[in-house]
């Protein structure tokens, strides 16, 4: 008797590797992939405007980064003693406007520079409903969409689901000023398997179609686009609430493990693969916390994976184990 569904995941035909920059942006989804990624050396930058959820925010992130534009304190509001933007996570407001602006347009101008460079973009789509800022919203033009709702009253949003034609047309016109910006990045599409239940389970799930056919099309129709399957390796191939968290909307350590094992599989070549495998030995090692610090088998220990760090740093110079080398060294010295 069979209860899990295994299906074949089509390899990425353009596989992410170590000497190339990463971009991911979206939901939070994508910080869980970002975080692993960045413990095995991967040059990332995520999500420089915060977590972003819908396609409209993501959309208009992209254009900022290409366009690099300073913003002002015309753009930003204050709130509960607080300057936020529209446009921007929580983690960039500030007391003073001058400390969100700041945030903000640093943020922006690494992102242009990153983004100039990468050679893959991750975007994560969390979901298809959209948030427009009403005539009541501090600072706002009046159908603008929100990133984050800084916990203003519900009566300065008007809530509307985005259709298909409208995600694709402005999906579409984000890729197209992608690859005017950066010819050679490749785009890996996710849809997040972060289940939103303040919308309700059907709307939910009108949104992530929504969402999954409009990005399929659009994988359908450029070469440099790539659908890696995260929702449905949760939802579909675990399927099981034993893999999310006690809030029942967001995966586990265990189900995002699995994840990252998959898009690695699908990614990733075997070369880098390997690189990563020894990558994670010696990030064990440096958490290692040894009961008995002073014996000669401690010593060989921390001596092994010092010459094997040694070893990496050479032949991926551009990788930094500078904080595992001084590790290393320093609890060796203190035995001599």
């Amino acid at each position: 008797m069979k209860f899990h569904i295994d299906f074949d995941i089509k390899k990425s035909p353009f596989p992410v590797q170590h000497a190339q920059n990463l971009f991911l942006l979206g939901s939070c989804f994508t910080e869980s992939i970002g975080e692993k990624l960045r413990k095995h050396k991967f040059s990332t930058l995520e999500n420089p405007n915060g977590i972003l959820f819908n396609p409209v925010s993501v959309s208009e992130a992209i254009t900022n980064y290409i366009q690099n534009p300073k913003i002002t304190e015309s753009d930003i509001f204050c709130y509960n003693e607080t300057w936020h933007s529209w446009q921007h996570h929580s983690r960039f407001s500030g007391i003073t406007a001058a400390d969100c602006l700041q945030k903000i347009n640093t943020s922006t101008s690494n992102a242009h520079t990153f983004l100039k460079k990468a050679g893959h973009l991750l975007i994560t789509l969390g979901s298809a409903w959209i948030y427009r800022l009403t005539k009541n919203a501090l600072n706002g033009k009046e159908d603008q969409v929100a990133a984050n709702n800084h916990k203003a009253p519900s009566d300065w949003f008007d809530k509307q689901l985005m259709d298909l034609h409208q995600t694709k047309a402005l999906l579409g016109a984000m890729l197209q000023n992608i690859f005017a910006f950066n010819p050679g990045v490749q785009v890996i599409f996710t849809i997040s398997p972060v289940r939103h239940l303040r919308e309700g389970l059907i709307e939910n799930n009108r949104s992530k179609a929504v969402l999954i056919q409009a990005v399929h099309e659009l994988v359908a129709a450029y070469e440099q686009v790539y659908y890696f399957p995260a929702f449905e390796l949760v939802i579909d191939d675990l399927r099981d609430y034993r893999f999310y968290a006690e809030d029942m909307v967001h995966p586990n350590y265990q189900a995002t493990q699995y994840v990252w094992e998959k898009f690695m599989e699908a990614c990733m070549t075997d070369t880098t693969r390997d690189l990563i495998k020894e990558i994670g030995g010696i990030q064990l090692a440096y958490q290692h916390k040894p009961f008995n610090p002073s014996t000669k088998q401690h010593q060989q220990f921390l001596r092994s994976y010092l010459s094997k760090t040694s070893h990496l740093q050479v032949n991926y110079p551009n990788l930094d184990f500078s904080l595992e080398l001084s590790y290393f060294e320093n609890e060796l010295k203190k035995y001599q």
